[in-house]
């Protein structure tokens, strides 16, 4: 299959959602050419509503509509949910109302529009907020799965979306399931955990670790939280090393989350590969993985490096 966005998947799950659900409600911040919910606005239109460029009325309007039985999909940037977050946390997520709140353009892949639309703290921003759930799918299969699964589960959640085409990994028979972690290769050396568009990436520097004689699994946390713990305390146990990869900050984000489990139950050498504490730049996508060292070559390093704290310790 062609790569694709999960921006484009998100905005053709939601057609064939309102097909089969009458209570589908979208709304936009006045982006959804760029959030692909102007598809379900040309086929929906009466349960599409756009709020313009006012993100705290959008995040008010969705908890009005979901009190009202609606199940609501409310998108617009990531880095504008930033603007929201007092209405997410005060109105959504302490009344547990059933808003799922759609980030497009995560982390760098808002290239050339440079740092003020770049959403790297965005993972660490709702994982925070009690009851919120906070979801990354790596591709196009997974974030259709996704979508679905969220339209029938009662709560709030934030989803992260990506504008890049990003290669497809999930089977054509893959199931997804609401915070369990998918072990995508095997391996007794090191684990390596990614979320989003940085799980290709793992698959491939696990194939360069395995040539070089280093047995590394690979996890793809699509949940982060409520995280598997189960999973990552295993892989910690059978591993006893870890590196974590995200295109988001090394604070609050995926690497915190797996850290806190590692940390409480099986203390094991860990390292992060990520965005370090700095903003963005503009750039082509390319560009600024390298520059920001969110590369294949890096999560080898990191995985040889870890690797060899676990034999120093051993």
């Amino acid at each position: 299959m062609e790569p694709k966005s999960t921006r484009e998947a998100y905005g053709e799950a939601l057609v064939q959602l309102g097909l089969r659900n009458r209570d589908v409600v979208v709304l936009d911040a006045d982006l959804s050419l760029s959030t692909k919910t102007r598809k379900f606005k040309e086929k929906h239109p009466g349960r599409f509503f756009n709020v313009g460029c006012a993100e705290q009325n959008l995040i008010g309007t969705a908890a009005g509509l979901a009190i009202g039985g609606k199940v609501v999909f409310a998108s617009t940037f990531s880095i504008f949910t930033h603007r929201a977050w007092e209405q997410i946390r005060n109105v959504v997520a302490y009344d547990c109302l059933n808003v799922k709140i759609v980030g497009s353009h995560g982390g760098l892949t808002a290239s050339k529009d440079g740092a003020s639309h770049q959403a790297l703290e965005d993972l660490a921003l709702m994982r925070i907020i009690p009851g919120m759930s906070v979801i990354v799918p790596v591709d196009a299969v997974e974030t259709r799965q996704v979508i679905v699964s969220e339209a029938a589960r009662t709560g709030p959640a934030y989803i992260r979306l990506n504008r890049e085409p990003t290669p497809e990994i999930s089977a054509e028979d893959y199931e997804f399931q609401f915070g369990k972690a998918v072990e995508l290769r095997d391996g007794e050396d090191v684990t390596i955990i990614a979320t989003g568009t940085m799980v290709h990436k793992a698959i491939e520097a696990s194939a360069i670790l395995s040539r070089e004689g280093l047995d590394a699994r690979v996890l793809n946390i699509h949940t982060i939280k409520p995280i598997d713990e189960a999973t990552i305390i295993r892989s910690a146990e059978e591993t006893g090393a870890m590196v974590t990869v995200e295109e988001h900050s090394v604070l609050g984000g995926l690497g915190s989350a797996v850290a806190e489990v590692v940390v409480g139950h099986c203390p094991s050498p860990i390292t992060f590969v990520g965005v370090k504490d700095r903003y963005g730049e503009s750039g082509t996508y390319d560009e600024l993985l390298n520059t920001h060292g969110l590369t294949v070559q890096n999560v080898v390093k990191a995985a040889r490096a870890v690797f060899e704290k676990k034999r120093e310790r051993a």
